[in-house]
């Protein structure tokens, strides 16, 4: 059997932070698999957050409109792209998983991790209009997303004060990792770690190593397939009739995002369905 892959992309400053804990524990957990395990570390690297038409090498094909989805594209196809993009490619088309290792910033990932989003995940590369969602470039990849909050777990219940985690995922589950076609695993959620004493810290890290042993086995989590849609512009991309009737006396929406005017189906963007 071929040698897996996992790339673990980064993104806190400190080396003594839990995050940093968090990596370290995947790369020795993955490495005594057997694993090839490979580190972007955005800081260290430096890496550059802003999507320019410095990311493009040679003539730009539009000059005077510059549309950097379109130069970027064009410039992957021409093998144009800059140096740090190409190298971070070759990380993505190795890599088997992908996790994605940050602190929750303002309920997202910190701009160096969205600029790799932005930068990385070109267009022709990453996704086509016609290869997205569940017909995605990535669908034989998995990825998923592991971070801490400030906030209490109480915080992010659908009755909390910030709101319901699950509809904070969705965007970057279903609407980054998913559009590019991967099967997004269950995020691993380190709640209010500058809260949490050192025993507890421990405890946590270890039950993340567990994890990370059968990691590769776990279900991924549920999203509406494309199927269900007319894909035309005719249609405006929307639920068939037809899946909409067949769901009518369900009592939750399909997805977090695809909720269909319900309640939202529970815990969709932090458990896999058994």
């Amino acid at each position: 059997m071929a040698q897996k892959t996992v790339l673990i992309v980064y993104a806190h400053q400190s080396p003594t932070s839990f995050n940093a804990a968090a990596k370290d524990a995947a790369v020795q957990t993955f490495t005594a698999q057997g694993y090839k395990v490979i580190v972007s570390d955005l800081y260290a690297m430096n890496f550059l957050p802003s999507a320019t038409a410095a990311d493009i090498k040679g003539e730009l094909k539009d000059p005077e409109h510059f549309v950097y989805n379109d130069e970027a594209c064009i410039a992957w196809k021409e093998d144009r792209l800059s140096d740090d993009i190409k190298a971070e490619h070759n990380k993505v088309s190795q890599a088997d998983l992908i996790i994605f290792q940050f602190p929750m910033y303002w309920f997202n990932v910190p701009g160096i991790m969205k600029g790799w989003f932005d930068r990385v995940l070109t267009q022709g590369f990453a996704f086509t209009l016609q290869n997205m969602y569940d017909n995605g470039i990535f669908k034989d990849k998995k990825a998923m997303l592991s971070f801490t909050t400030g906030g209490t777990e109480s915080m992010y219940l659908p009755d909390g004060v910030n709101g319901d985690i699950n509809v904070m995922l969705f965007p970057l589950q279903n609407g980054v990792l998913r559009f590019c076609g991967f099967q997004v695993l269950a995020p691993q959620i380190f709640w209010s770690i500058a809260h949490t004493p050192p025993a507890a810290r421990k405890a946590l890290l270890e039950a993340w190593q567990t994890r990370l042993k059968g990691l590769m086995n776990e279900k991924p989590l549920t999203f509406a397939p494309t199927g269900l849609f007319d894909l035309s512009f005719q249609a405006g991309f929307r639920l068939r009739p037809e899946a909409k009737e067949a769901r009518a006396s369900e009592p939750y929406g399909l997805t977090t995002g695809q909720h269909l005017g319900k309640p939202l189906p529970p815990n969709n963007q932090t458990k896999a369905v058994p």
